[in-house]
């Protein structure tokens, strides 16, 4: 006798189906991929905790789930402003490798890289309130209407394009021409070769005067507290971490959709760095060794006190 199969949701797939899009909406706002899955799995719970009535009611699910995840983000943007002020060292957002590349992480939580994802976007989205980079991503990254951003963060539609106003020109503020992809490729594997062959000069050359590279580390892995400025300072630096870690193997990889570089032991991703470069200098490093933040690189935890 065959055994009943149990009922399908009709709407499931369509409901899972704004996983991908409410993944991508959750990491630019909260740099996060780590953070960005639990606001998604939390809008879920909050979909299914409903009755059906209550589901069918909803005239469009995907622009619901939207709403609750930005809201859910918004709250969590304020707590992170708290926990970043008292992180040990600089906060770097998490960098993501390309898509094809990214391990131990469910395909559906691929983020999509873009301009809007680049490190140096991100960095300056650290630096807005809560309401402003909400409404700003809303409106400018994903082409909300005002009216809509304003259900959502709870203000007026005009008080939201004022938001948005003010986040963009923060960016404005901070914006410097990056590089052609194909120049920034190349410099990048300039200063890898230079740093593998720990050529100052060359290092010196490659770096604006007044470059910086700031550190993110976690757990037992130990960073730089504060941001090492000035061209000969980082080379300095850079060379002491060279022979600190001789072991390790520098490979290029992008990272958040730029070129970047990537450290290696035994096949294990140790460090990801990620680079602002205008004209033909590099004017800032992130280097990113946090364990939390290396999942999609395929960190080995039991290694992080390397």
């Amino acid at each position: 006798m065959a055994i009943p199969s149990e009922p399908v949701d009709p709407g499931l797939s369509v409901i899972m189906g704004e996983r991908r899009q409410l993944i991508n909406l959750a990491y630019r706002m909260l740099g996060s991929l780590a953070d960005a899955e639990d606001v998604v799995q939390e809008t879920y719970a909050r979909w299914y905790a409903m009755s059906r009535p209550e589901q069918d009611a909803i005239v469009s699910p995907g622009a619901w789930l939207t709403r609750v995840a930005s809201r859910i983000c918004l709250n969590v943007l304020s707590s992170a402003r708290v926990r970043r002020e008292t992180y040990v060292g600089e906060w770097v957002p998490e960098p993501l490798p390309e898509p094809t590349e990214w391990t131990s992480v469910d395909p559906a939580d691929r983020v999509t890289l873009d301009e809007s994802v680049n490190m140096a976007f991100l960095v300056v989205l650290e630096s807005m309130t809560p309401a402003e980079r909400v409404a700003f991503i809303l409106h400018d990254v994903f082409r909300y209407a005002f009216a809509e951003v304003a259900e959502i963060v709870g203000r007026t539609p005009a008080a939201c394009r004022q938001l948005a106003s003010s986040a963009r020109r923060r960016i404005r503020d901070a914006h410097t021409p990056a590089a052609p992809a194909s120049r920034q490729a190349r410099i990048v594997k300039d200063f890898k070769h230079a740093l593998e062959a720990g050529d100052v000069t060359a290092l010196i050359g490659l770096l604006d005067p007044g470059a910086t590279v700031t550190s993110d580390g976690g757990g037992l892995v130990r960073a730089a507290l504060h941001p090492v400025e000035g061209a000969e300072r980082i080379v300095r630096s850079l060379l002491r971490l060279r022979d600190r870690f001789h072991g390790q193997t520098l490979l290029e990889r992008t990272v958040n959709g730029q070129p970047g570089l990537v450290a290696q032991e035994d096949g294990v991703t140790m460090t990801v760095f990620a680079f602002e470069i205008t004209d033909h200098r590099i004017t800032h490093i992130w280097a990113v060794r946090n364990p939390d933040k290396l999942r999609p690189w395929g960190v080995d935890i039991t290694q992080e006190g390397r």
